[in-house]
Order: structure tokens, then sequence, then C-alpha cells
């Protein structure tokens, strides 16, 4: 039986200072294992963007060839394409794609509403945003020109994400030669892997997967160094996860050398953390803690991608392995199911990316019964957000929820990709995980020990 959740309490923000921590992998498949759906945070990113631009969502199911939200859902989750789904060419595909981001940044026109006489077309600095006619870009500039030459990195990294898609671009990985105490962020990381990396990156920018992407895609090639720098910033998109789970690892104080192996749950993970994540994509966590005898990192979420859901064992990891799976469930769910009744042992530390639930009152009424899960069950616990204000209310939940934070601040290993808002193109661009929250516990039980400590004294 889980513990008895205690009522909320209401506490002003605590004052808790700012702290970043320094902190052969095989990683072994495992068959389907489904559990009920829950709200969904990928459905709530979709049917937002009709907020800012009204029949948004109904352009990218047109352009893509879909008839509904299910279809594009089923696609995304690895399903099998319905029909009518699917471009001819390479040519097509990426037109198609950009002509979803087809609408004006200032009035939000879409192009269905413009007359015969007008046509939507992009900011030649940027190649990101639309504009119906010279008098909206005018009108628009004195805000446009704070993001423009950001929003014009990505434009390119959203073509470049590609050769992640197909496989071409395969990162540079291996043993570290460097502890991880010396690797404290991605300037020390760059550094380590030096010439590995830039033999990597100079491969793929004369590789026949470049220009075959930069013909198809209907616009210059950029410069190299450009290209190199884009590269760069999805190959940091790629290991912010695993390295981030490291970062809490260090920090929380997990033994990765415990008898049996460790185990991370990663909780609310959607199709960005599964979809298109490839075996060997946390294998640079297990280069991070040489000698750690197996890690069992294990999605679970009800946006879980369907070529992710596996089953899983308790038995113990074979050491110097990584296993990764998946669930798709409500954490507290899984808890119930797996956790609770023996199947699968306790996690040494939960982490989730962006879970989001400072964001609508559903989502956070979906969070509400796990988040008093980690608290009463005591779970180390990592959690990452975009932005200073996201990180501002999501500590304000998580104080009134009486929940124990150990520390939070700007994160080391954040993405360097930037991230626009699909709907609200001039609003300054994001980065994933670039804050972090830790916690552990009630602060009602470090209250009480304090009262304790000071009854004995006097």
């Amino acid at each position: 039986m889980a513990p008895r959740l205690r009522r909320r309490r209401h506490k002003k923000s605590p004052s808790v200072a700012p702290m970043v921590v320094t902190p052969p992998t095989v990683v072994t498949p495992l068959p389907l294992t489904l559990s009920k759906p829950g709200p969904s945070i990928d459905a709530h990113g979709f049917f937002s963007l009709d907020r800012n631009v009204p029949g948004l969502s109904q352009l990218i199911l047109q352009k893509l060839n879909m008839k509904s939200y299910e279809e594009y859902k089923l696609v995304i989750d690895g399903g099998t394409p319905v029909s009518g789904f699917g471009f001819r060419c390479p040519q097509e595909m990426f037109q198609k794609m950009e002509d979803t981001f087809r609408f004006c940044a200032h009035c939000r026109a879409l192009p269905s509403e413009l007359s015969n006489s007008k046509v939507l077309r992009h900011c030649k600095r940027c190649r990101n945003v639309y504009y119906c006619d010279p008098e909206c870009q005018r009108s628009d500039w004195p805000e446009h020109r704070k993001v423009c030459q950001e929003l014009r990195l990505v434009a390119v990294d959203r073509l470049m994400e590609w050769l992640l898609v197909t496989g071409d671009f395969v990162l540079p990985s291996g043993p570290w030669p460097w502890s991880a105490e010396v690797v404290q962020d991605w300037n020390t990381w760059f550094s380590m892997r030096g010439l590995q990396l830039d033999t990597t990156l100079n491969a793929m920018l004369g590789s026949h997967a470049m220009t075959s992407l930069w013909a198809s895609v209907g616009r210059p090639r950029p410069d190299p160094d450009d290209l190199q720098g884009s590269l760069r910033r999805l190959l940091t998109d790629v290991l912010s996860r695993p390295l981030t789970l490291g970062l809490g690892f260090r920090a929380l104080g997990i033994d990765v050398r415990k008898t049996g192996g460790s185990t991370v749950h990663v909780v609310g993970a959607s199709h960005v953390e599964t979809f298109l994540t490839h075996s060997g994509d946390y294998d640079e966590l297990g280069y991070m803690f040489p000698g750690h005898l197996g890690l069992h990192v294990i999605m679970v979420g009800v946006d879980v991608s369907a070529d992710f859901l596996h089953s899983t064992s308790a038995s113990p990891l074979e050491p110097g392995t990584i296993q990764l799976s998946g669930h798709r469930s409500l954490y507290h769910d899984f808890w119930e199911e797996q956790v609770e009744t023996g199947k699968l042992s306790y996690p040494d530390m939960v982490a989730a990316f962006h879970p989001g639930f400072h964001a609508s009152l559903n989502l956070m009424e979906a969070w509400l019964p796990t988040l008093l899960l980690l608290r009463d069950y005591k779970i180390p616990t990592l959690i990452t957000v975009y932005s200073h204000q996201e990180l501002a209310a999501s500590l304000q939940i998580l104080v009134n929820l009486d929940i124990h934070i150990t520390t939070y601040g700007a994160n080391p290993f954040a993405s360097l990709k930037p991230e626009q808002v699909y709907s609200n193109p001039n609003k300054q661009p994001v980065y994933c995980s670039a804050y972090y929250i830790m916690f552990l516990g009630s602060s009602c039980q470090l209250d009480r020990q304090l009262e304790d400590k000071v009854d004995g004294v006097v």
C-alpha cells in the first residue's frame, strides 16, 4: 500500500542556493507491454497551436496528408502510416514540412486567408518567419529583430535534423579519456572528444547524405562553419538527456556500483524521448561512469512511442551494460502495477524532462499523484525545465506540496539547439533542459527533525 498522502500546506518559495555539480556499453532491447492511457502532453501541445494561430493545427495535418490528430499521433508513435500519408520524393517532403510554417508572423493570417494577389514570403535574413505583405513585415520588425539571428540557426537545425532521423549522422562515442570530474560542461566535453569530434564532423560535411539533403531542400547550402555549428548543436540535443541523468546521479549520490545494477525511471516520457532514440544514445551515460554494474533506463508515459515499448525484467543487469525499455502508463499506475507488486525494484532515481505540470490544470492533476508518491517514498528526483520563468513556477508548485528541494540551477549539459515556439515565432527561443531541479522527500520531515533537535536541547 502507498503511504497516506498529506494535505498541502502553502509556503513561501525557499531560499536555495543554485549548485552546479561536476559529475563498452551494450543496450539490451527487450516484447510489447501496454497500459491504460492518460492525459497527453503531446496532444496538449498540438492543440494549443490554435490559440495563437487559429487553424494552424489543421494546416499541419493538411500538409502532411493526414485527416486527424489521431492519424498524426499514430505515425509519431511509430505505427503503420495511414492511407494517403507519405511523399513522392524528398523534395516534396521538405516543401510540405516548410509549408506548415507558412503563416504571417504579425497578423497570423494563413495562406488560405490571403487574397489571390498576396503570397507569404519569408524574412530574407533568417528564412524562418513569413509575412503576407511588406507592411506586416515592417510592423513586426521591432519584435523580430530581437530573435532574427537566433531563428536563422533554428531554420538550419530544422533541416539538418533529418540526418539524425536517417541515421547518417552518427555521434562520436567511446570510453572517456578524461574523468567525469573534469568534464563539467559542453566546453570540456568538446575538448575531451577533440580530434575524434573534428574527424566525425568533417566526414559528415563531405558526405553524400549532406549533399543530397541540401539538393532536396530548395535553398542555398550554408557555409561549412554554419553546418558544423548546426551539427554540434544537434549533438548536444541528443546527448543532453543522458548527461543530465549523469549530473543527477552525481548530485543525488546514486551508487552506480550497486550489486545488480542501478535503475532510473524517466517519467512523463513522450515521443521526444522515445521516437527517435537509438540504442546507443545512452552509451555516453555509461562512459560517464566507468565500472558501473549495469544501468536500466525505463521510460514511462502515456506518449511513449510504440516502437520503444518493451517488457522489463527484475533480474540483475550485466555489469557495464545499459538497458532501455518503456511502458505506456501514468507513473503512479506503473508504480502500483510494476513496483508495488515486486515485478520491478524501486528506482534509484526518477527523472522528468520538461514535465510541464505548470502549464495547465489538467496536466497538474495528472502529475499530482506522481509528485506526492515521489515525495512520500523519498525517491531522489530530477526534473528539467525550459526557462527561468518555468523554473520559478515549478519551484513554487513543489514548495506548495511540501517537497524538499535539494538544489536547482542552470544545467551545464543543456541542449544548445534553440527551440522555436511554433505558433509564436518571435517569442524568444528556449533550450531543452536549460534548468534543473532536484528534490528528495518532504520539507515537513525536515521541519519535524529540526523541532525534535531543538526540543532535545531544551
